[in-house]
């Protein structure tokens, strides 16, 4: 490789869809779209260690959120997020991993490193902690809270989704200047919305449903409720993702106010469809609600995995960023909501005040400025 270009390693964490593979595809796409000669590549830092082990520990991770949601909240708030101003030691994941992360980083020798997931950044700031690496190191943060196995006291730069994140790592000791708030990263092929968008005056609300991952149960539930709806004062369009059985469900309940989707993989027609809808439910995940802020629109939320998303939810609703919907009564909560004024005027606001901290440039342009 000519030793002028430049290479970015990114490190998410386990090979499922989540928001840090797509929060790292975002950012390297625009990365080369700024710079196309500067390398960039993505590893999962568990199958590059052990193999074929990493789609066994995804497939387990995902049933075991299904089948015990309750155990797998009580474990995750105890294990890092409870008491989440301490620096505490994971010995058995230092044990498992850093001698391969200190391998990886021989052998791709980056010029940057991003971490998209707390696991890597806890191995590199250790890393850094003991003076065995010296390549900067970005963490870029994909929910709405910092828990306890982020590393971050020897980690070059932040990029923060919130004000109240950042102020959370100034606490900690962090200096101001290497924290930027950018929001969750997002592609650049979903354009977003510089100014507060003029409030509705249809008669027919446009809802969309992004329910793919919402989860079997929750989502069949919310489908439920809102087909036996009399009166259609709200069309809704449901993404069913990767969900076929889903999709033909909807298909074959032929009813004329909801509308399903397939799975979209196109980002142009993802970005026209938020462009013409008036609101959202959604799960407090990272980076629908952030493609939803850049919007704009209004979200709301029905149904919380646990663990991660039900803190999401907390910080989501303290900013006055979120409507948290009752079981009971959607589709009048909703027809309600987007027919007064005053409240969605009142959430455009706080909208606005979460817009005004975010920093001038792109994360992507800010990754690229370190390397120059």
């Amino acid at each position: 490789m000519n030793k002028l270009t430049k290479s970015v390693l990114f490190l998410p964490f386990l090979q499922i869809p989540s928001g840090h593979h797509q929060t790292a595809t975002a950012l390297i796409d625009e990365i080369l779209q700024l710079h196309p000669q500067i390398r960039c590549e993505k590893v999962d830092i568990l199958a590059y260690s052990y193999g074929k082990i990493e789609a066994l520990v995804s497939n387990v991770y995902l049933k075991w959120i299904q089948a015990f949601p309750g155990i797998y909240n009580a474990l995750y708030q105890n294990s890092v997020y409870k008491n989440i101003e301490e620096n505490k030691r994971y010995r058995l994941y230092e044990f498992l991993f850093i001698y391969f992360m200190k391998r990886l980083i021989q052998e791709k020798k980056p010029d940057l490193i991003v971490c998209t997931h707390a696991l890597p950044a806890y191995m590199l700031n250790y890393l850094k902690k003991k003076n065995e690496l010296r390549v900067p190191v970005i963490n870029v943060y994909t929910d709405y809270f910092i828990h306890s196995f982020w590393g971050v006291e020897y980690i070059d730069l932040h990029f923060v989704p919130s004000y109240n994140m950042k102020h959370f790592l100034i606490k900690k000791g962090i200096r101001d200047e290497r924290i930027f708030i950018t929001g969750i990263p997002i592609h650049s092929k979903i354009i977003k919305q510089k100014q507060t968008a003029e409030l509705s005056t249809k008669s027919v609300s446009s809802v969309l449903i992004s329910g793919g991952n919402l989860g079997v149960g929750a989502m069949e539930d919310l489908i439920r409720k809102i087909k036996e709806v009399p009166v259609q004062e709200i069309q809704y369009y449901v993404l069913c993702g990767k969900n076929r059985k889903l999709y033909e469900k909807l298909k074959s309940i032929q009813k004329n106010h909801i509308i399903p989707f397939p799975y979209i993989t196109c980002r142009e027609k993802m970005n026209r469809i938020y462009d013409q809808i008036d609101a959202i439910i959604t799960k407090p995940g990272g980076v629908t609600i952030s493609e939803s802020l850049f919007k704009r629109k209004p979200i709301f939320i029905y149904h919380a995995l646990p663990g991660q998303e039900e803190i999401n939810l907390q910080q989501l609703k303290d900013l006055g960023l979120i409507f948290h919907l009752d079981k009971q009564g959607i589709h009048e909560q909703l027809h309600s909501i987007l027919r007064n004024q005053n409240t969605l005027e009142k959430y455009q606001n706080h909208v606005a005040n979460f817009h005004s901290h975010i920093h001038s440039k792109e994360p992507a342009e800010i990754i690229v400025d370190q390397l120059m």
